[in-house]
């Protein structure tokens, strides 16, 4: 029996209802292999713990995660609490102290969803974008100064280091090596950001010749929005900076036909701490408590998790569970069908019990 420590944070919005959907479906594949457990503790932190307490964990948030071997997360955010108390009371606390430094986000076409790019079906969209997770435009390093007068001043200043960017870079060229097509793209704003993204574009230099069997390319990051719109079939593997890596990656779940089915991975390449898988969607308070968030983010979340954990073979049957049931057209609405987050949940799950493969 391989036993694995999950800790499920549902948090804010659609978070516990898909993250409900994704340890339904984890219990599935629980009964219907025999040989894997999944012990999983569900921790309350979130927008509710932090009206509550003054805080969106506890101080000692991170001792507790420490022991887990992967972190499942829902979503942070809410009406009426600041963005920027909820992001950086939750989520990057933990993406920054366990140093999740590669977040993985996948992007493609399931069989029986309709994009909105014309002529573009599964297959012709197939996408991993590598997102720099530590540093960059999220380091909070900045300030405000005069506030509330004519000559207020807000600085935001984006962080880069070589440790950092050889990092994600190599982690993005062997990711790229991996994959059949092995081909990279490095996207920069390098033309008018002369510092730091010139940096970025000669540490990709040096670092693809440790890659010879790798092809690449470069693209400034509003370039690459037309060239993901127009010619998605010229992409495969996409490494980018925190800020505009988390723009692209939006885009892509969008062309890819609704941000309910994109997941992402925040990983400890060196496996240090647990690594962290969500869905790509947000709280989503527009539809919370409707039964209708879409759950296939939260299961394609879960694959990635299963893949990081040694899984590989697991992964791959909940993957084909998923990819069957939006085939045979059970999908909520932001994908064009009419049903409930329960009706794929339940489809999903009879997928994996009748599958014999």
């Amino acid at each position: 029996m391989r036993e694995y420590a999950i800790a499920a944070i549902p948090a804010d919005g659609i978070g516990p209802e898909v993250i409900a959907a994704g340890t339904t479906v984890l219990a599935s594949l629980e009964k219907r292999l025999g040989d894997i457990k999944f012990n999983i503790k569900t921790f309350d932190w979130g927008s509710d713990y932090y009206k509550k307490h003054g805080v969106m964990m506890p101080a000692d948030g991170l001792s507790q995660l420490k022991k887990f071997d992967a972190i499942y997360f829902g979503a942070v955010g809410a009406p009426d609490v600041p963005d920027h108390i909820t992001l950086w009371g939750l989520r990057l606390p933990i993406c920054q102290g366990f140093d999740q430094y590669a977040n993985v986000r996948p992007s493609k076409i399931l069989p029986g969803i309709t994009p909105p790019l014309r002529n573009c079906g599964p297959g012709d969209l197939d996408w991993v974008i590598v997102r720099e997770n530590s540093e960059g435009e999220y380091s909070g390093h900045g300030g405000r100064a005069h506030r509330g007068l004519p000559e207020e001043v807000g600085t935001e200043v984006a962080i880069f280091t070589r440790v950092g960017v050889t990092r994600i870079m190599r982690y993005a060229f062997r990711l790229a090596q991996s994959r059949p097509r092995k081909f990279l793209t490095v996207v920069t704003k390098s033309n008018a950001q002369r510092h730091g993204m010139v940096m970025w574009d000669e540490i990709a230099s040096e670092v693809a010749a440790e890659f010879p069997d790798v092809t690449w390319d470069k693209m400034l990051v509003d370039a690459m929005t037309v060239r993901m719109t127009l010619n998605p079939k010229s992409l495969d593997t996409i490494v980018a900076t925190n800020l505009h890596a988390d723009i692209l990656s939006d885009l892509a779940g969008a062309l890819a036909g609704s941000l309910g089915v994109a997941p992402t991975a925040n990983i400890d390449p060196e496996r240090r701490f647990p690594s962290m898988f969500e869905p790509i969607h947000g709280s989503a308070f527009d539809i919370t408590g409707k039964g209708i968030a879409n759950p296939v983010a939260a299961f394609w979340t879960a694959a990635q998790m299963l893949d990081h954990l040694g899984e590989g073979e697991t992964a791959a049957r909940l993957m084909r569970a998923v990819e069957g049931v939006t085939a045979a057209g059970i999908l909520t609405p932001d994908v064009g069908g009419s049903a409930t987050t329960r009706d794929v949940t339940e489809a999903v799950v009879d997928a994996i019990y009748s599958s014999n493969v």
